[in-house]
């Protein structure tokens, strides 16, 4: 049994084909198995390896706007906030703060929209790039396991011919 560890002899081997006419990502499967690398690093890994700061926080603040209790606890900020502002607690002697049509809670909304929406597209931007990654990977993990695939077929399409031709018989 041999073992090729040049990537341009395993494409010729494997493929059929010239290791320069190969797709980047199809040139480093064979590299990864020439040099018998067998662990990659995980897609979310890859992804937090190479996060920022503001990528990290971009994260964190989407998974907490878009979830359920956000919305319910904003919910009884809104509804504490009308009722702070209604014409029954200013009957008992507080006045509002904020009257009605409720002009600064529509401006404190448009400001939390302003800053909260390209945040959450960040962190989707991000989750796109996660993705991506993810899909080489897959990509990659398949191609490898393709070519190891073909490897293994040759090595017992080998081993069948070695043992027809030492068999007594002959014939296969």
């Amino acid at each position: 049994m041999r073992h090729t560890a040049d990537p341009k002899a395993l494409a010729r081997e494997l493929l059929g084909r010239d290791f320069d006419t190969l797709a980047r990502d199809e040139q480093q499967v064979l590299e990864h198995l020439a040099s018998a690398k067998m662990m990659w690093m995980d897609s979310d890994e890859v992804a937090q390896a190479h996060a920022t700061f503001g990528d990290k926080l971009a994260d964190r603040v989407a998974a907490v706007g878009g979830s359920w209790a956000f919305i319910g606890g904003f919910g009884v900020v809104l509804v504490a906030w009308v009722l702070l502002n209604s014409p029954l607690v200013a009957a008992l002697g507080f006045p509002p703060f904020d009257r009605y049509p409720f002009i600064f809670l529509n401006l404190v909304l448009s400001m939390l929209a302003a800053v909260q929406a390209p945040i959450i597209m960040m962190s989707q931007n991000r989750q796109a790039a996660k993705d991506r990654i993810a899909a080489r990977h897959d990509y990659e993990v398949n191609l490898r396991a393709q070519m190891e695939l073909i490897r293994l077929s040759q090595k017992v399409d080998r081993l069948v011919k070695a043992i027809c031709k030492d068999s007594p018989e002959g014939d296969g």
